[in-house]
């Protein structure tokens, strides 16, 4: 019964007649009040795994996710379902937080987004036990384990909230982690007992390739030409990305760049161009991709080698996720692995540094000692470095350090698009004394943007001043004029990253920075960065295995597919084969040597006898076989095949 019930919500909601792999089983875990952790691959459908079973339930979905540019997306995409959701984030005002919380309360909804940060303000507190919580969801959380890829401090909070809600469950979602970190997510959520759902880290389709290439512009071209289809290429800065998007159109490759610094508008313009095809390749930072679903994307190319093999294996898994042959490619050389150890000095800056990063953050906001808790900064790090001569990749990173110490919260780049709220009735309204030009504005607002009597609605100026025939400056400039009046809240477009202060300021004498912030992270960095090193620098060893190894998959086997599995070895079949066939030969001879060469080479079917005759030979040559009286193999020795092809 409850099974038809999900089927229908699918359905209705999202318009899809079948689960994929995994949701159904994690949606009836968390029916039946089950702490759960869901480990699911990008592009899994994570979200459906909370969002289905919510629509089933009384009461609302809490979920916590540092991603909020995602956070954001998911509200608009559910609204656009014709569900009620909301998020709360850095850069909203105070009355904007105790609106929707206010609204969460009061106003049937059924999702509440919200970052890790803002879990244990006042306002959120007070107002969470008078919500009723059906379900918290923790996304991205590997987050919250200290041996995990992206830890942060501030996820350890989501712990304390349920002391709040004792009897909810939690569903923790991530794509990555290996065994100790799932483990550490289940103990840091104070899990009932342990409960994992994962599906096989293993992608058949999808073929991994390490070039090895000293221009990695042309290997580029040659890469695009040669597979058709859609695909995504990312690179480190955002320079970069409109260079090589710029040479590939030069190439008459359909190309366009993405990252961070793009407008709202921007954004959507170039994701929305991509998915339907128009542009064929996005050049990107890490920042494209999340929550991205585009199943037919045939190549993923690095031309840097990421952080670690879990960002790796996240960026690639975008590829091919419609279960045809696809490829994760990485353009490398040799400086790559030293650029990519050099890092980890630019991450980890020294204490000293960090506390006069601290000191001149305090000086440049002017914020006493004591003084500038829950106060929050437009912040421009270019314009922070300059007077104070500090470098501008390392005070990121002190200030990212600073974060995870808990004095203060940097977000950046964050677009908050405009937004308002009516004060008014709406029967007031048409008592009011207004200008023609403002009367004309506010019945467009109403006409196309709804629930904006009683909540914060986004808005877009440009599109209010076509519909009018008029400037987005006149659109600006009246909204500016009705809100100075009270008729509305109007929260104008901006773009900027933030500093908040979490705590008062500190004199520089007792600035702390723990060691599990600095230290132990900067170990486990180094440990990721020597294990993605290892990867782009491995010629033997299948990539997939290396991946399912890491990742702690019991029994992995080669691929077949990878770049390392197709190369030809000395005995002139592909290194696959090769393998396949000379542990077939040795594991023959092991129960029954030696044996005659005919029936040896007949008891192996699944290849060709000359294939087969190729691998007896070679081994031979290296003293692995001997022949002996009529024909008769012997194994001499019983060693790895790997070892020796």
């Amino acid at each position: 019964m409850k099974s038809a019930l999900f089927h229908d919500i699918l359905k209705e909601y999202w318009g899809y007649s079948s689960f994929r792999p995994l949701q159904e089983q994690i949606i009836e875990s968390v029916w039946n009040k089950n702490d759960t952790l869901g480990l699911m691959p990008t592009g899994g459908g994570k979200s459906i795994t909370f969002q289905v079973p919510t629509m089933a339930m009384e009461g609302i979905c809490l979920v916590v996710t540092p991603l909020i540019a995602l956070m954001k997306d998911q509200v608009d995409n559910l609204k656009s379902l014709g569900i009620k959701a909301a998020a709360i984030y850095s850069g909203m005002t105070r009355q904007e937080i105790i609106t929707t919380l206010e609204n969460c309360i009061f106003g049937n909804y059924k999702f509440l987004y919200v970052s890790p940060e803002r879990l244990s303000s006042d306002i959120f507190l007070a107002k969470l036990q008078a919500m009723n919580v059906c379900l918290l969801v923790v996304d991205e959380s590997h987050c919250i384990s200290q041996w995990g890829y992206d830890f942060r401090p501030s996820y350890l909070k989501i712990a304390d909230i349920r002391d709040t809600l004792p009897d909810v469950p939690v569903l923790a979602l991530t794509a990555t982690a290996t065994l100790e970190v799932a483990n550490d997510i289940q103990d840091k959520l104070r899990f009932k007992k342990k409960n994992i759902f994962r599906t096989s880290f293993e992608r058949e389709n999808l073929s991994y390739v390490v070039r090895n290439t000293e221009d990695k512009i042309a290997e580029l071209i040659h890469i695009v030409n040669s597979v058709d289809g859609t695909g995504i290429v990312y690179v480190r800065s955002r320079a970069q990305t409109k260079e090589i998007a710029l040479t590939l159109r030069e190439n008459n490759i359909s190309a366009d760049f993405f990252h961070a610094g793009l407008s709202h508008d921007q954004k959507i313009l170039k994701q929305n161009q991509w998915k339907s095809g128009e542009c064929r390749i996005i050049v990107s930072t890490n920042a494209f991709g999340m929550g991205i679903d585009k199943p037919d994307v045939r190549i993923v190319v690095h031309t840097d080698l990421p952080n670690s093999l879990e960002e790796y294996y996240q960026e690639a898994g975008r590829a091919g996720r419609d279960g045809k042959r696809s490829y994760a490619i990485i353009l490398f050389n040799k400086a790559d692995s030293t650029k990519l150890k050099r890092r980890i000095s630019d991450s980890f800056p020294k204490r000293d540094f960090i506390k006069r990063v601290y000191q001149a953050l305090g000086n440049y906001f002017q914020v006493a000692v004591g003084a500038g808790i829950n106060r929050v900064f437009d912040f421009d790090l270019f314009e922070f470095c300059r007077p104070y001569k500090l470098p501008i990749l390392q005070t990121h990173h002190a200030l990212k350090i600073l974060e995870l110490a808990g004095y203060i919260e940097y977000t950046e780049d964050i677009e908050v698009r405009s937004r308002i709220k009516f004060l008014v009735y709406r029967d007031e309204l048409y008592n009011l004394k207004l200008s023609e030009d403002n009367s004309d504005i506010i019945y467009t607002i109403l006409r196309n943007y709804s629930g904006i009597f009683s909540d914060y609605a986004y808005i877009d100026e440009g599109f209010i001043a076509t519909k009018l025939n008029k400037t987005k400056n006149d659109i600006y400039q009246s909204l500016v004029q009705l809100a100075k009046i009270k008729y509305i809240d109007y929260v104008p477009q901006k773009k900027t990253p933030y500093i908040v202060y979490t705590t008062s300021r500190d004199d520089i004498e007792f600035v702390s920075i723990p060691k599990l912030v600095l230290e132990d992270r900067k170990n486990r960095f180094e440990k990721r960065i020597t294990s993605m090193t290892n990867y782009a620098e491995n010629d033997r060893f299948c990539r997939s295995r290396m991946l399912l190894v890491y990742f702690n998959e019991k029994n992995p086997k080669d691929c077949g597919n990878c770049d390392v599995c197709l190369k030809r070895n000395k005995s002139g079949l592909t290194n696959f084969e090769f393998l396949e066939i000379a542990n077939q030969i040795n594991s023959t001879l092991k129960e029954e040597s030696p044996q005659r060469i005919n029936p040896l080479v007949d008891s192996i079917k699944e290849h060709e006898p000359e294939k087969v005759i190729a691998v007896i030979r070679f081994q031979i040559d290296n003293g692995i076989l001997e022949v002996r009286q009529d024909d008769e193999i012997a194994l001499l020795k019983d060693i790895n095949p790997e070892d020796d092809r």
